[in-house]
């Protein structure tokens, strides 16, 4: 049932603020944007103003080449409770100490920070990601982790921690704006938004960023990363040790000890778990029978499947596929830390969300998703 666009707002308004950096990555700006804009349009209420900035308010350049206008200086003290840092490409030579000195600065007036693609980096160089786990892009992770000790990198696409938030980059910026509108506004509205974008479903802090193999091998064992091809394309029928092994001239035990030195791990639990991935990916997305999944990700029986899925994933298939219908996938305790929000503003200042927010009351679906008894 539409709502009436008259009725009173009773949400509060979040004002968030995203610091581009030179040559940012456009698809993160626009995938977190949109999920506020479709917040707005969803619910009928203005949940959300947004603000760009720059360190200096003159134009800045994505990585594709278009010049972005800022609405404002960091010196103009806009009026904000979230900050996010959007980054790029090469982003070690995107920002300098005014940046970090600012991001510092909004630290201590209680601004909850976030970054996206790379904007981890500077928040990680200001020390405000001391103690907090991070989630970066995965050509970027090995650096962070060098550089910056006492962050807590991961594989995740997204960290949600306290006062912070941190996506790796690409479409996951949407994914982690609609968990964020789920906890703050209820899962009926994420729902909504991620219908509204056509998303096969919303991704949470347990999906991993898929690293390329030869970015972490390089090109110095060619041959692990054709036997590690061999199995992704293999899933339904794996193939045996030995055949991989003969596939690529090496004995099983030289095999097994290429595993063991650059993967920490023995071929078959490497296989594993390549099928246990693609099973949970099948169970998210689609409605295939367990039984069914279990026979296209290569298991002899449905009792060994749940057996292995339960031992690597900590629930069993069928208690996943439950946890799906209900709008919430079940993670480790430890993989989904709570996020903890200040104050909202009540009264922000006006920003281009407003003119969003008019076009908004154009379309069939503005006021769609009614926030009372938000579940």
């Amino acid at each position: 049932m539409v709502r009436s666009t008259t009725e009173t707002v009773s949400e509060p308004v979040r004002s968030i603020g995203f610091l581009l950096l030179n040559n940012f990555t456009m698809i993160s700006l626009a995938s977190a944007v949109e999920a506020l804009r479709m917040a707005n349009q969803l619910s009928g209420e203005k949940l959300y103003n947004w603000h760009t900035l720059t360190i200096d308010g003159q134009p800045v350049s994505a990585s594709d080449g278009i010049q972005i206008t800022p609405d404002a200086s960091v010196a103009d003290q806009v009026e904000l409770d979230t900050v996010i840092v959007v980054g790029g490409v090469n982003v070690t030579k995107a920002y300098n100490k005014a940046h970090l000195n600012w991001l510092r600065d909004m630290d201590r007036k209680g601004c909850t920070l976030g970054g996206i693609c790379t904007g981890a980096y500077p928040l990680a160089d200001a020390g405000l990601l001391d103690g907090y786990e991070c989630s970066v892009h995965w050509e970027y992770l090995a650096s962070m982790q060098e550089t910056f000790p006492h962050v807590r990198c991961t594989n995740s696409l997204f960290s949600l921690d306290r006062n912070r938030f941190t996506a790796s980059g690409g479409t996951v910026a949407l994914d982690m704006m609609m968990n964020i509108i789920k906890q703050e506004h209820g899962y009926r509205l994420s729902a909504a938004i991620s219908e509204m974008f056509i998303c096969d479903r919303i991704r949470d802090e347990s999906d991993q960023q898929k690293v390329p193999l030869r970015h972490v091998l390089g090109t110095s064992q060619p041959k692990l990363v054709e036997v590690v091809a061999l199995m992704e394309a293999n899933i339904e029928e794996p193939i045996e040790m030995d055949e991989l092994a003969e596939f690529v001239d090496l004995s099983r035990r030289q095999l097994e000890r290429l595993f063991q030195k650059y993967l920490d791990c023995s071929p078959s639990k490497y296989y594993l778990k390549l099928r246990l991935l693609r099973a949970r990916q099948l169970l998210m997305q689609n409605t295939m029978p367990i039984i069914d999944i279990a026979a296209a990700c290569g298991f002899v029986s449905t009792p060994h499947f749940s057996k292995c899925y339960r031992e690597h994933m900590g629930v069993p298939p069928s208690e996943e596929r439950a946890a799906i219908k209900k709008g919430q996938v079940p993670v480790e305790p430890e993989a989904a830390p709570s996020v903890v929000r200040r104050k909202l503003i009540s009264k922000p200042q006006d920003s281009i969300s407003s003119g969003a927010f008019s076009e908004a009351k154009k379309e069939s679906t503005f006021g769609s998703v009614n926030l009372k008894g938000k579940s």
